[in-house]
């Protein structure tokens, strides 16, 4: 009788559990955290189309006006890092909820905005927001899922999302601004807030820690955070005060003074915000950089993009709109199939290949003529590019999490999203000065405003491309991650 129940327990113990993307529970989580990268990305590109009602209905000021998409950018990068540091030190599940509630209440702020001052202080408040709750979601994930074919499977299916949003973003500002106006594009954040929070606490595991006073690096935290937003700030006022102006100069000085510092005191803080021995991970650091890179391209060609088809093509906010939801479809489909391949090539391959696929799109939509035409000048263009941006999503995304410690994954979370943001403006910093510095020569040799603008939109593009054949180059020394839960560096 003893040996029969010894061996039922045995046997029942040696029952392996099912994979968890398996259960609904388990789909139903995945669903959940892509909700959340759905809404933080969304929000970095659902305003652009709603500028000129914004300007014009809150008698915004140009130089006030760029505020509104890049003061989410600014505290989005310049906080990005503690957050994933205070998700490994209090609890992922507490500071995704803490995120979400600052997005929900700033979200409401902005849409009841009354001037301007009101709604650049919203969205400065939703970038706090969303760098609590994105790197909290991201090691959510990479801590639920089993390191292997199944978080391959979930980054893949995160990264797709992430990419998809991007454009996304873009189509739902031009709808809800010619519906039911520009204030929908932030109230549809509380709406969506209040649907996620009783899936976070239904769904995850309440993992809230007592970290000690003493275990906060706070001169790190100070110092990392204070140099990342000057440097993102200096970026964002760069193509506005001329790269060469004082305060320019001043204010990348100051960020570099600070960072370098930050990276002193990390060396020697016994609990320090960034250990720096986390970048001894084969092919990590060089994840993150190809992100900054690749991104700095991709996201600065919605751009300039949507300036030409509205400002030149006389689109309107619907059509602009509507234009980008092929690239939808192509970066869904992109993602899926990228996120297979991984577990067979690994993410070196995926993430070069997909550089180049980019590159070659943004190439085509270099060539953009004064006079185009949707199907034959910017529908091939965008096509190409959708399944290079869902390959260097799902790639990059997996490689940069790969043989990351549970203790450090929302670290490494916040460092890829940290770089995204700093590439996005970085990109556009670069890619705006070109621009207008071609086309206002072109207008003091009185050339036509649409041909100036063009001819500006061309050489950002191409400067687009250029930096996305870079990351391929550099996407060479990431480590290859497979579906087997190793990091192969073959």
């Amino acid at each position: 009788m003893d040996t029969s129940i010894t061996g039922t327990s045995g046997s029942r113990h040696s029952t392996a559990a099912p994979p968890l993307l398996s259960t609904a529970r388990g789909r139903f989580t995945l669903t959940l955290l892509c909700a959340v990268a759905f809404l933080d990305f969304v929000d970095a590109s659902i305003v652009n189309i709603a500028l000129p009602d914004i300007r014009s209905d809150l008698d915004f000021s140009v130089q006030q006006l760029q505020w509104v998409p890049s003061g989410y950018l600014v505290t989005y990068g310049g906080f990005m890092l503690l957050g994933g540091r205070l998700a490994d030190l209090l609890g992922r599940r507490r500071v995704l909820v803490a995120g979400t509630v600052v997005i929900g209440l700033s979200s409401l702020a902005g849409g009841f905005a009354g001037n301007a001052e009101i709604l650049i202080g919203a969205r400065l408040a939703q970038g706090v927001g969303a760098a609590l709750m994105l790197p909290a979601a991201l090691s959510i994930l990479t801590t639920t899922f089993e390191e292997g074919s199944e978080r391959h499977t979930a980054l893949g299916v995160w990264a797709g999302v992430g990419g998809l949003a991007s454009a996304v973003g873009v189509f739902l500002g031009g709808v809800l601004t010619e519906g039911p106006g520009w204030r929908w594009v932030l109230f549809v954040n509380p709406v969506a807030c209040a649907l996620v929070l009783p899936a976070v606490y239904a769904l995850i595991p309440d993992d809230r820690r007592r970290a000690r006073f003493a275990d906060f690096d706070l001169v790190g935290g100070a110092l990392g955070t204070g140099g990342m937003l000057m440097f993102v700030y200096a970026l964002v006022e760069a193509p506005d005060q001329g790269w060469g102006s004082a305060r320019t100069i001043g204010a990348l000085a100051g960020a570099f003074v600070l960072i370098a510092a930050f990276v002193v005191n990390e060396q020697r803080s016994p609990d320090p915000l960034l250990p720096l021995s986390i970048f001894r991970i084969n092919g990590l650091a060089a994840a993150n950089v190809t992100g900054l890179i690749a991104f700095a391209g991709l996201l600065a060609m919605f751009f300039f993009l949507t300036l030409y088809m509205q400002n030149v093509l006389g689109y309107s906010p619907m059509q602009t709109g509507a234009a980008y939801l092929p690239l939808c479809l192509g970066v869904g489909v992109a993602a899926g199939l990228c996120s297979q391949l991984l577990t067979r090539i690994g993410t070196r391959p995926v993430t070069v290949v997909g550089a180049l696929v980019a590159a070659a799109g943004l190439f085509y939509l270099s060539r953009i003529p004064v006079d185009g035409s949707y199907l034959a000048d910017l529908f091939p263009g965008l096509m190409i590019v959708s399944l290079g941006l869902g390959a260097v999503f799902v790639g990059v995304t997996t490689a940069a999490n790969a043989g990351v410690p549970a203790d450090e994954a929302g670290l490494a979370a916040a460092l890829l999203n940290a770089s995204q943001q700093v590439g996005s403006a970085l990109g556009l910093a670069i890619f705006a000065a070109i621009a207008t510095s071609y086309s206002q020569r072109l207008l003091a040799a009185n050339s036509p405003v649409p041909e100036a603008l063009t001819f500006g939109f061309q050489r950002a593009l191409l400067t687009g491309s250029i930096f996305l054949a870079a990351a391929a180059l550099i996407a060479l020394r990431t480590g290859n991650a497979h579906g087997d839960g190793e990091r192969r560096t073959e």
